[in-house]
């Protein structure tokens, strides 16, 4: 049950950012959700080996390189899945952000 309301949540957010964000263009909740799902399985199985191969550059940026890896993550997403669309790589970025910071906001609900 958790990991339906997690995964509603999540959705709930893409949501959010995408109608705060005029880069981001999603066909309806249901392509949140198999965004939410995607994004989610990318960053358990692809970003962990990324964000190693790249130590020694987020160490030398003190880890805001890891927000080029989050932007580019979010790309690979749109390529994907079909009704989720990024205008490009800035306005992937700003989605990675908002994306947190919504997350943030809703975490309230989750516990």
């Amino acid at each position: 049950m958790g990991f339906l309301f997690n995964w509603l949540i999540s959705g709930l957010a893409i949501v959010i950012a995408a109608y705060l964000l005029p880069g981001i263009r999603l066909s309806g909740f249901f392509a949140a959700l198999v965004t939410a799902l995607v994004l989610g399985l990318i960053n358990a199985v692809i970003k962990p080996v990324l964000l190693l191969l790249t130590l020694p550059i987020n160490l030398l940026t003190l880890g805001l390189f890891t927000l080029v890896i989050n932007a580019l993550l979010v790309l690979l997403t749109s390529k994907i899945v079909p009704g989720f669309q990024v205008d490009g790589f800035w306005w992937a970025l700003a989605f990675s952000v908002v994306l947190t910071l919504v997350n943030f906001g809703l975490s309230i609900f989750k516990s």
